[in-house]
């Protein structure tokens, strides 16, 4: 199954630091997800990065991945979405998209949300939830979705997609908070490494 990663916003809220190259586990949290999503699948890892030379490059130095440079990321989430799923292999029967700030996912949460999925059934979305049921990420969108990232505009991030496909979402619950809790501020970093004793 072919994976993309997000990882082309500009971290606004870190007030000059840039979120996905925190280091989580020794390394940046931006190749820490890469590998990750490169030892769950044997499919394309595509990650949408900014334009190039951005430091994000370095942090991926080494691995197995195809970079897609969004230039137009100032727009918005969609504008990563639309190139990422043009980009996807035409014979791809499903796809699965993370968003790269989500530390507390781990490579055995994707797996579960990968096993549930059913091409044979009416499903046409599986995504992963709260232990509480909301609905966060991965997410894995059916391939006769992918046509309709083309026309996305703005920063919804596919929400539109998601509510169109409304009876055909199938919720996979995941451990705590690991589907949604995203670290966008200084302050998000300092309580969630508090929480795991680190510094």
């Amino acid at each position: 199954m072919p994976v993309i990663l997000l990882a082309a916003g500009q971290s606004s809220r870190m007030r000059g630091r840039d979120k996905l190259l925190e280091k989580v586990d020794g390394m940046p949290l931006l190749r820490r997800q890469a590998m990750m999503l490169r030892s769950v699948t044997t499919g394309p890892v595509i990650v949408a990065l900014p334009a190039p030379t951005h430091p994000r490059y370095e942090a991926l130095t080494g691995l197995d991945f195809a970079a897609l440079p969004v230039p137009d990321a100032a727009e918005g989430m969609n504008a990563s979405l639309r190139r990422a799923f043009a980009a996807l292999p035409a014979d791809a029967p499903c796809a699965m998209l993370l968003l790269a700030d989500l530390p507390d996912l781990t490579a055995a949460d994707l797996c579960q949300v990968a096993a549930a999925v059913d091409l044979t059934t009416s499903a046409q979305i599986w995504r992963g939830a709260t232990a509480l049921g909301k609905a966060g990420h991965p997410i894995v969108f059916k391939a006769d979705l992918f046509a309709l990232f083309a026309d996305l505009v703005g920063d919804g991030g596919g929400r539109e997609i998601v509510q169109a496909a409304q009876g055909n979402v199938v919720l996979v619950p995941l451990p705590d908070s690991h589907a949604r809790r995203d670290l966008d501020t200084l302050e998000d970093w300092a309580a969630w490494r508090a929480e795991r004793g680190a510094t």
